[in-house]
């Protein structure tokens, strides 16, 4: 039997019975990912596996380089292929990693390849692969269609011009493509090297010269409107906790004239201007009904080498271990008690938090939409079999799971659409072995609603693209 099959990651029958009937067929929604807008606008054609499978992929390059693996054949400037057998001979040490089934789900819902990605298949799959790369269907455009994806969110800076956003809105498309606005460098004051060319990109975008903290809420709130034409109802922010010691809006504009003029600026103004500006985009969010996204807990760029040598987002990132749920707490209510919370999504890396996210989003459930709060889905580190289930089972046992929103891409790679159905086994899993436990009624109408619901319609509804 081939590794992938039509029972992968389903050890009941009721597993499998409400995957294929309720969970295969359900159209993605993937509200949250990375994916390039230009590479839609241009119904990219990938040359070769290695441009659309290995070109950005982090996860991909730690697990080679705790292999041994060159950085040279990681991120530096090897040739495709020879960065592709690097990772083919890699793929066999990834036992019990999630990347071993990530990786031969993929390749078997892109290439209808069964073989087992090693040193020895390495040649005849980057072939084979390489071959059906060329086909209309397996272009940037033809893979939105191929995996059913109804609306697809990219993540962009408030500094983007959204150009290529107005090159897919203008043709004819079968998918969505909606931008959402993340702003998260607009908290960095405390580093004027970047801050400052930062706020110049800003200011030309939006027409704006920003020589003060005036200017810049002004360019904002502008380019806020702009996404929002655009089709953007969500936002997002990568936080390593929620800031709280707010600053007053005139010690807001001492700290940024200090920025701009390349001074230093303290740990306390830091967190007091980027408390400030997170009050202002929740306000912003919850006028236009968009749905804000927070990302907690995440140690970005530890390796000061590779940081250097490679860059941002390239695999020296780990788990925090901040507090989250008190800061997290003063921060919604902040919003809610001004009636400026919005809806929000919730995701932290560190499992130790899971159960503080899944009763702080009881808080603020206040009756208008169901599931205005949310838990989000099992990220990063989290983003496998096992960290999905801590998610969901702390969702249920705190909260309601049949309000879910479900999964996300959260990916670079236009090669991750099969995360959605590897989430829907998971998913479909846990469901049907409580369904044969006798924890849940075996009832098909009940429980293929719960699963039709997390899958699709709940996004659908929560985003109002139902």
């Amino acid at each position: 039997m081939a590794f992938i099959h039509d029972g992968f990651l389903l050890r009941t029958a009721a597993a499998r019975r409400l995957y294929d009937a309720h969970a295969a067929g359900q159209p993605i929604y993937d509200y949250h990912s990375h994916i390039s807008p230009r590479d839609i606008a241009d119904d990219r054609r990938f040359a070769n596996l290695f441009e659309i499978w290995l070109e950005g992929d982090h996860y991909k390059w730690r697990a080679m380089r705790a292999n041994g693996v060159n950085e040279r054949l990681c991120t530096g400037d090897a040739n495709p292929l020879d960065k592709f057998k690097a990772w083919a001979a890699t793929v066999p040490r990834c036992l019990r990693n999630p990347l071993y089934h990530w990786t031969h789900l993929e390749l078997k819902r892109f290439f209808d390849i069964d073989d087992l990605l090693d040193e020895g298949t390495a040649e005849r799959i980057w072939a084979r692969a390489n071959e059906q790369l060329q086909s209309a269907g397996l272009t940037a455009r033809g893979i939105l269609r191929k995996f059913d994806v109804k609306v697809q969110c990219t993540t962009d800076d408030p500094a983007d011009d959204l150009q290529h956003h107005a090159r897919i809105a203008a043709g004819p498309f079968g998918t969505l493509v909606y931008p959402t606005f993340r702003p998260d460098r607009a908290l960095d004051a405390h580093a004027p090297e970047t801050f400052n060319p930062w706020l110049d990109r800003l200011g030309a975008v939006s027409n704006t010269h920003i020589a003060s903290l005036a200017d810049l809420l002004d360019a904002l709130r502008k380019r806020h409107q702009d996404f929002h034409d655009a089709g953007c109802r969500a936002s997002d922010h990568g936080l390593a906790h929620c800031p709280v010691a707010i600053c007053s809006e005139r010690q807001a504009s001492a700290i940024f004239n200090k920025s701009r003029s390349a001074q230093p600026i303290t740990p306390e103004e830091h967190e007091g201007f980027s408390a400030f500006l997170m009050h202002l985009f929740g306000q912003l969010d919850a006028a236009k009904g968009w749905t804000k996204q927070l990302h907690l807990g995440a140690l970005r760029s530890v390796s000061s080498r590779g940081l250097q040598r490679s860059g941002r987002d390239t695999g020296y990132d780990s788990i925090g271990d901040w507090p989250q749920a008190e800061a997290l707490g003063i921060y919604l209510d902040r919003l809610d008690r001004e009636d400026s919370l919005p809806k929000t999504i919730i995701y932290n890396v560190n499992p130790s938090d899971n159960y503080a996210i899944a009763t702080m989003v009881g808080n603020f459930q206040d009756g208008t939409v169901p599931g205005k709060i949310q838990f989000g889905s099992g990220w990063w580190f989290l983003d496998q079999k096992e960290g999905m289930e801590w998610q969901m089972n702390a969702l249920s046992n705190a909260g309601l799971l049949s309000r879910f929103v479900g999964m996300v891409t959260d990916s670079r790679s236009f090669m991750s659409f099969p995360r959605h159905e590897y989430f829907r086994r998971v998913l479909c899993d846990l469901v049907g072995r409580d369904i044969e436990s006798g924890e849940i009624p075996d009832n098909d109408d009940l429980n293929g609603r719960l699963i039709e619901d997390i899958c699709s319609r709940n996004t659908a509804r929560h985003f109002g693209w139902a």
